[in-house]
């Protein structure tokens, strides 16, 4: 295959492809890959010389719609696309993608596929979705406070005077009426977690927080799931809230647990630095780092995909007696933090979960605390 375009110019093209962050595949007619650049190893999770000795089919199942775009494209001499494209097998898990194909004159029989990605601005955008339908749930939880409690409140006194007179076996009755009113009473309270009240960041290490986290694990929900731990030692402070952040892992590594059923579970915690995600702050024209990277791995069943898109919605859950609140406010704490996280495929298996959050900067500290500062206080004489 001729990659020497450009070559009078001193540029080499190889090198262009490998900077892009679309996955790009040269194949033929039968699926024979041809040549890939750096993101699609990311993408395939396999090596570009593994990949070079390899067919489409290997990674990606025969009755695609991928391969009916290629052959298209050469048979045509034309480029075709196709957005929102599910790829997943055992070996790439489950991706979304949006594919182009294009044939290649100067190489008959083959053709350019250039897989994109799920953007980040999509996940952000179904974050903040989440986001909103919490606060929904905090509105509608305040208001739920003062049309039930009060009434409920009477409810359970009138039952604690007829206790004082009633037989044993009446009692039975009272005590149960006071029981449910104050499950009513707890589950309204519940809600107050996804209020929008001042949170208070500062540099946290993310190690120690995990390490805590993961011996409450051991003790208690965890007991029977082995953890284990690929940390990077040299990554720099998250800029967060510790007690948000212990909440946020305490939840999923629960989550993880009760996904694992009898023996042989396995989580594995992961963290990362990884370059080039940047958000805008809200309110300002700064730009925030998302370069810490935490993953959450299990070896269970694995999220249904229909199930997905609204994992991180309140009151949605994969467990028969699950309330469906913790991812919620998973979310809404990350969210919160000015990070991002999402969930996919394990390799070989189970959920992954990953977050990306950003690393401590005191420019950014100093920014945040002034935007949190109440606008009406008094002056002190």
């Amino acid at each position: 295959m001729r990659l020497g375009f450009g070559k009078s110019s001193g540029v080499d093209p190889t090198g262009i492809l490998n900077a892009i962050a679309s996955a790009v595949v040269v194949a033929d007619r039968d699926g024979k890959i041809r040549f890939v650049n750096q993101a699609t190893e990311q993408l395939f999770n396999t090596s570009a010389a593994v990949l070079c000795r390899s067919n489409l089919s290997d990674f990606i199942p025969a009755d695609s719609p991928v391969f009916s775009l290629l052959t298209q494209a050469i048979d045509e001499a034309t480029m075709v696309a196709d957005h929102d494209l599910l790829i997943e097998s055992p070996k790439i898990g489950h991706h979304s993608v949006n594919l182009t194909v294009g044939s290649m004159p100067d190489e008959p029989g083959s053709a350019v596929m250039s897989f994109d990605r799920r953007s980040i601005a999509h996940k952000i955008d179904n974050q903040l979705l989440s986001r909103n339908s919490a606060r929904s749930v905090s509105a509608m939880a305040a208001i739920l406070a003062h049309e039930i409690k009060n009434p409920l409140s009477g409810i359970r006194g009138a039952a604690q005077l007829l206790e004082q007179t009633a037989t044993e076996d009446d009692r039975v009755l009272t005590r149960l009426i006071c029981d449910e009113a104050d499950r009513i009473v707890d589950l309204v309270d519940r809600m107050d977690i996804f209020s929008d009240k001042p949170l208070e960041r500062g540099a946290v290490n993310i190690h120690t927080v995990l390490e805590h986290v993961r011996r409450l694990a051991e003790n208690g929900f965890g007991r029977h799931v082995v953890f284990e731990e690929i940390y990077d030692p040299s990554l720099p402070p998250v800029f967060g809230n510790r007690d948000q952040l212990v909440q946020v892992f305490i939840n999923l590594f629960k989550n993880a647990g009760e996904a694992i059923e009898g023996e042989g579970g396995h989580i594995v915690i992961a963290t990362r630095y990884q370059h080039g995600v940047r958000l805008a702050v809200a309110g300002g024209d700064t730009r925030v780092h998302l370069p810490l990277v935490v993953t959450v791995r299990d070896n269970g069943p694995g999220i249904p995909v229909d199930m997905r898109e609204s994992l991180f919605d309140p009151f949605v859950t994969t467990k028969p007696t699950g309330s469906g609140l913790g991812l919620a406010l998973v979310a809404k704490i990350i969210s919160d933090h000015g990070g991002v996280i999402e969930v996919k495929d394990a390799p070989g298996g189970g959920a992954e979960f990953q977050i990306m959050l950003p690393i401590y900067n005191r420019v950014i500290a100093e920014q945040a605390s002034i935007a949190d500062m109440p606008t009406n206080k008094e002056e002190t004489v």
